[in-house]
């Protein structure tokens, strides 16, 4: 893509009004982030950056203001995902910022799993993204349609699709979602066909493997997230499978997916109703009239809890790393009186 303007990289009125009065930094779009190196784009081409803060703190998609080769922290951005890093780390990790869709990638296999949906419909809700739940695999399914249907009723605002992502005909479907200035990011397990849909979407050929055949996954083919632009005049960002899809600081996003439930909650008796047994629950009532099921109850339950001690975690982490930064300091302080006093 060449002789691109900033509207042309997905830059709004939203980032030009954090433009410093007189500043003639240039804008900038990073589209990969390297321990000491971003990679970003600019309506003047490619550029190599040395950030000026932590790397961890950029995203793909953020914007930047590029001096020379400097890259100023990130502008505010419009939507951002994260999750708690993998491991035993309690630590916040961006996944990708300024995106526009969140395109959730399963298959019409075993792959497709409810509760981890659900848990993606979170992360976009907070992240502030459109969902699309894109059902790849659909040629191999005797009926894709019952797959198209369990995913749609999860929530009124979702968007399913059923395609053959080999089919470069069917994977232009996705291109609403990523025409000029808009950002689509695709997330999902390891071999449902995300690296497929990049290649198709925006004309690249890199590799992919095949799923095994006893649980319908495959081996990581995406090692790293990187912003593309695609063939409809817009920007794809492709993410490596994600073992582990911790969420964190979540709780609106989980609000908004179980907005069923927190309404049939809100004609309980008790506000602080935890329906088990008090009475007048009306969750409990619903579930004995059959119109509730019991184990979407459950997976409510169970990622709100993990929400909360998730982020209660990475709260507890950074208030140890400030305390460690104020002893730090104190000690510097004394240090320092000390040889002014010998």
């Amino acid at each position: 893509m060449t002789d691109m303007t900033l509207a042309d990289l997905g830059w709004s009125a939203d980032f030009a009004r954090q433009l410093p009065p007189g500043d003639d930094a240039t804008p900038a779009r990073i589209a990969a982030v390297h321990r000491t190196r971003l990679d970003a784009l600019s309506p003047d081409g490619p550029l190599s950056l040395t950030p000026t803060a932590p790397a961890g703190d950029y995203a793909v998609g953020d914007w930047v203001l590029a001096t020379g080769e400097r890259a100023s922290p990130p502008l505010d951005r419009l939507t951002e995902i994260t999750r708690r890093a993998a491991g035993h780390e309690a630590r916040p990790q961006l996944i990708a910022a300024n995106v526009d869709t969140l395109a959730i990638v399963t298959s019409c296999n075993e792959d497709f799993n409810i509760p981890r949906l659900e848990r993606y419909l979170a992360l976009a809700a907070q992240a502030g993204c459109l969902p699309l739940i894109v059902l790849t695999k659909a040629d191999r399914c005797d009926d894709p349609d019952a797959y198209r249907r369990r995913a749609e009723r999860l929530s009124p605002m979702i968007t399913a699709l059923t395609l053959n992502a080999k089919d470069s005909d069917e994977a232009t479907r996705l291109a609403p979602w990523c025409r000029a200035g808009r950002t689509l990011a695709l997330v999902g397990s390891s071999g449902v066909g995300k690296t497929t849909l990049q290649n198709a979407l925006t004309g690249l050929s890199e590799a992919t493997r095949d799923i095994r055949e006893d649980d319908a996954r495959g081996r990581h083919t995406t090692t790293n997230r990187a912003l593309r632009p695609t063939l409809h005049g817009g920007w794809l960002i492709d993410t490596p499978g994600m073992r582990e899809l911790r969420l964190v600081d979540a709780e609106d996003g989980i609000e908004d997916v179980f907005a069923d439930l927190l309404d049939i909650a809100a004609a309980c008796r008790f506000r602080d109703c935890a329906h088990d047994s008090e009475p007048g629950c009306a969750i409990r009532a619903a579930i004995a009239a059959g119109t509730l099921d019991p184990a979407r109850l459950d997976r409510w339950r169970k990622l709100d809890a993990e929400n909360r001690h998730n982020t209660e975690s990475v709260a507890q982490r950074k208030a140890r790393g400030r305390t460690l930064a104020r002893m730090v300091r104190e000690v510097k302080s004394v240090k320092a009186r000390n040889r002014v006093e010998d």
